[in-house]
Formats: C-alpha cells, structure tokens, sequence
C-alpha cells in the first residue's frame, strides 16, 4: 500500500536563502534524487563562492533547493532537486521561476543549464519554462555504465 501523500498547499512553501545548517538535509534530498549525488562539499563551496543557493521550505521541512551562479551576463542553473513526495505538485517549477527571476533582477541575459537526456519529466519542465536546446556536452554525467552526455539548454533572459 502506497504512503498517503502530504497535505501541501502552495501557500505554505517558501523560497528562502540556503543556510550553512540546511546543508545536510540538502544533501539527503539530493542523494535519495541522483545515483551520482554531489557531495556536501560542493554544496558548502557552492555557498561559500556566493552563488544563489535557495532551499524550498514547507513548515520546516527541506522539499527541494536550487543552485544558480551568474556571471558575464549569463547564470547557470547548476541544480534544481524537489524530493519525491513533493514532485508534480508545481515546486520545481516555482523553484526554477525564483531563480530566472533573481536572474533577470541581476541583468543577466540568458540562462544556460545542463540535463541528462534520459530525465525527461526535467526536460519537459525546462522547455515548458521556455529552454531550448543548443548543445550536448559529450561524457559530461557519470553513469551506471561510463558516461551520459548532456543535453545544454538555453533560455533569453532580456531582449
């Protein structure tokens, strides 16, 4: 028998800046997400480096995060990861709208991002969120077997 879902209205998810106390609950959603996780180190160089780091907070629980770093005109989304009980309820969504938000406040004017073909509710998201393809970056995710290319993506920001 499946496990009842949460009772989650939208009304009580809150975008809010990662703190260096989130990390480990960071680090649990993405490793229960990804066979390749990153580790916590890079979650803790991501906010030591000053990128965008953002957790989504319902009641006190971490459901997802966001990374994005900017530069040159251009951010990248380095990772968007809503844990299982919480997908297809609009919160990857909402994330990746917070963050090409606080990307267009900063100027940039593009948007660029990377996903392994074989994620295809990621991919439905990202074009639906107005990405489009412009690239493949051979070899770039460890898999199971070798490697998996990436598929780049991008989005105008500004005219």
């Amino acid at each position: 028998m499946a496990a009842a879902s949460p009772d989650i209205r939208p009304a009580i998810a809150n975008i809010r800046p990662m703190l260096e106390l989130d990390v480990p609950y960071v680090l649990a959603v993405e490793s229960a997400a990804y066979q390749f996780p990153w580790s916590e180190g890079i979650f803790r160089d991501c906010l030591r480096v000053g990128y965008t780091c953002r957790v989504l907070d319902i009641g006190g629980d971490i459901a997802g995060y966001g990374i994005m770093s900017m530069g040159a005109g251009e951010a990248h989304i380095l990772n968007v990861c809503v844990r299982s009980e919480y997908q297809c309820r609009g919160f990857g969504r909402k994330i990746l709208s917070f963050l090409l938000e606080r990307a267009r406040a900063a100027g940039m004017q593009e948007a660029f991002l990377e996903v392994r073909p074989s994620n295809s509710a990621a991919i439905r998201l990202y074009q639906s969120a107005g990405f489009e393809p412009v690239g493949v970056r051979r070899g770039y995710y460890q898999a199971a077997v070798g490697r998996e290319d990436a598929s780049v993506l991008r989005r105008v920001l500004l005219a």
